[in-house]
């Protein structure tokens, strides 16, 4: 297929915008045209051979242009950033233009082969990819600096030149995911692969996970209701719910690998290859050669950045850490407080001040919870890592280390030296239902609202003029330019996974944790499918074949709540009847439940496996198939290379061998 490159198009009659770039006002008209020529340039010139042209409004032309590709275009991209697709034979494959004919659905004029998430990641993948050649600068901008092989879009977006990248929306196909998502209320399965063809996998996976987990807390909630019921301070009678609770935890993100990998393989990202990682947009240094690609690029001392983690950063944390446990302390005086209020008065009003230190507690966590994300992310990005994938992971840690001891330290604290399980019940159903309502209201609701009010203004401000398609396209273009942008599913990920904590961590305590987790997330199906679809820009898709780190972290909080349920379950005055005159046997067989739990865990983990049978073999048969080709190529290859030899020596054989004759067939004088 290389040699269909020369045979592309830079004008496509039937133009289809897909992505919209807008460039910061009064950008110079030398850096728009080297920009523009450099998209449209072919790629043998070191362009991306796309499509571009600008959005045109009643005021003119605007520093917006609409970026489109052909439909060949977009196949030989296809090929190159390696999508997964299906074959006539119902297996998945790696798709190539050479053998485009032998995949699903697939005809020269069916311009939907391709989804339109997919059609927009190419793009987004041949933008981020435009390289700078023997440029020193960006034209009309000597301060942007340029060097062989640096991405052009990251350049002009740090220089402040180019404002935002996003994909459009599709106002058809959004209104009809909008009807089938959550148009209507039903008792039901999420549309994932609508979901997934619209918004890409990673966003994909999440509601997949959201909607997974809810329907997997269901048997706890059923449970945890009779005990709540019945058996409120019977803590002997918590042994069976803990237990099940803990076996329960593991065997559900078991379970979940399962579908996750049936789902990705489905969609073809289980297949996908790992690309080799760029330097991520903020990363600098001085100008050096990358040892593995040869290519000139910024490096940076590995020295200078661990100085900045452990000089900088962790003092920073463990300081947030230490103020985090001094508001755990204001909180515990105002209890007392409310607790002695109560006392003197005993009336109703004093009967409800009891939750008032809670609920503020709640509210000061989640605005601490938010302030330190600022200052992580802050912090995570002047440590100066270099790949997309180390931010990620490095800032994932702080984050959870401190919301986990901000949400759950206080619950430690009153469990565990206290010893007051009545106020464990009450705080944790505090902070539980309280964090919910607050995250609705802050991830959602508010800004669902403050969209609806521009889109208001908007309106008005339009109604007036007429709606022929190209102003409908520029209304279109000029209202989502404005809308927030979506971060990703670090927010969500990191909801559910303080859910599970406060669901998992004191089952035995307040068995009615799980009934509200279900509760909360049927809510927040529907109010983050409102999120995605009306008050965000569309975001770019992401190819991805789990849910990342996050498994890790959820698989550690079932380990950790082993631990905090054997010891809550020992405390419990019914248990420690049984050990009357030695509390170091109680200790012992407390620890010895402990690790016979934790041993049954991870047998289950390693017995289950991660991906079903069919599976295995399907990725079993592609491996195989793949070898097999590799050998075949390798063969043809070693041919071409010994094909002259063996030409040259039938050659010189074959003149011997008439040398030999010739005296035979000479004629006798």
């Amino acid at each position: 297929s290389e040699g269909l490159w020369s045979f592309l198009d830079t004008v496509e009659s039937n133009f289809r915008p897909l992505v919209v770039i807008e460039l910061a006002k009064g950008t110079k008209e030398e850096t728009i045209e080297w920009f523009t020529k450099r998209i449209m340039d072919k790629k043998a010139n070191g362009g991306a051979q796309l499509l571009i042209k600008p959005l045109v409004t009643e005021n003119g032309v605007e520093n917006i242009y609409l970026v489109g590709a052909s439909h060949l275009r977009l196949l030989l991209g296809a090929e190159t950033v390696g999508l997964v697709k299906e074959c006539s034979d119902n297996s998945m494959r790696t798709f190539t233009y050479s053998s485009r004919k032998t995949f699903k659905d697939f005809a020269d004029d069916n311009h939907n082969f391709l989804t339109m998430a997919e059609c927009q990641y190419i793009i987004k993948h041949e933008l981020e990819n435009l390289r700078a050649k023997d440029e020193k600068m960006i034209p009309g901008y000597p301060q942007a600096k340029l060097y062989p092989g640096k991405s052009i879009v990251r350049r002009l977006l740090t220089s402040g030149i180019l404002v935002q990248i996003f994909p459009l929306h599709d106002r058809e196909e959004l209104k009809k995911l909008r009807h089938s998502w959550y148009g209507r209320v039903k008792v039901g399965y999420q549309p994932l692969d609508d979901i997934r063809c619209y918004f890409g996998e990673t966003i994909a996976l999440y509601f997949g996970f959201l909607e997974y987990f809810t329907f997997a807390l269901i048997p706890m909630a059923v449970i945890g209701i009779p005990y709540y019921v019945f058996a409120w301070e019977d803590y002997d009678k918590y042994v069976m719910f803990a237990t099940f609770n803990l076996l329960w935890s593991t065997v559900i993100l078991e379970v979940w690998k399962r579908i996750c990998a049936i789902l990705t393989y489905r969609w073809g990202t289980l297949l996908m290859k790992r690309q080799f990682e760029e330097p991520r947009p903020g990363f600098h240094g001085v100008l050096g050669i990358n040892p593995v690609t040869g290519r000139e690029e910024p490096v940076y001392s590995s020295i200078k950045r661990q100085l900045r983690i452990y000089l900088v950063s962790l003092p920073f944390v463990c300081l947030c850490l230490y103020f985090s446990l001094y508001v755990m302390m204001i909180y515990f005086d105002l209890e007392q407080w409310a607790l002695d209020y109560h006392k003197e008065n005993e009336s109703n009003f004093s009967s409800l001040m009891l939750y008032v230190p809670s609920i503020i507690y709640a509210v000061v966590i989640e605005v601490m919870n938010r302030i330190y994300r600022y200052a992580a992310e802050f912090l995570t990005s002047w440590e100066n890592h270099r790949l997309e994938s180390s931010y990620q992971n490095h800032l994932i840690l702080k984050v959870l280390v401190f919301n986990f001891l901000n949400c759950f330290a206080s619950l430690f604290y009153i469990a565990f030296v206290l010893f007051d399980m009545k106020l464990l019940r009450q705080s944790l159903a505090t902070l539980l239902i309280t964090s919910q309502i607050l995250n609705q209201f802050a991830e959602s609701l508010l800004p669902y609202w403050l969209q609806k009010r521009y889109n208001r203004r908007m309106k008005k401000r339009m109604c007036s003029q007429k709606t022929d398609m190209d102003l409908s396209l520029a209304d279109q273009v000029n209202m989502e330019k404005e809308m927030g942008t979506y971060l990703g599913t670090f927010d969500d990920y990191l909801e559910l996974f303080l859910q599970f904590g406060y669901v998992s961590l004191f089952s035995c305590v307040y068995p009615l944790a799980a009934v509200f987790a279900v509760l909360n997330n049927i809510t927040e199906i529907y109010s983050d499918a409102l999120k995605m679809c009306r008050v965000y820009k569309r975001p770019f898709a992401e190819p991805t074949a789990n849910i990342g780190v996050w498994q890790l972290a959820f698989e550690t909080m079932s380990v950790i709540s082993v631990v905090t349920n054997c010891i809550l379950i020992g405390m419990s005055p019914q248990v420690d009847a049984l050990f009357p005159d030695s509390k170091m046997d109680l200790v012992l067989t407390v620890a010895l439940v402990e690790h016979l739990l934790l041993a049954i865990k991870f047998i289950m983990a390693f017995v289950i496996p991660d991906k079903p049978r069919d599976i295995q073999m399907k990725l079993a048969r592609l491996e195989f198939e793949s070898l097999e080709a590799l050998k075949q190529q390798v063969r043809a290859f070693q041919m071409q290379l010994h094909f002259p030899l063996i030409h040259h020596c039938l050659e010189v054989k074959q003149r011997a061998f008439n040398l030999f004759l010739c005296p035979l067939h000479t004629p006798m004088k």
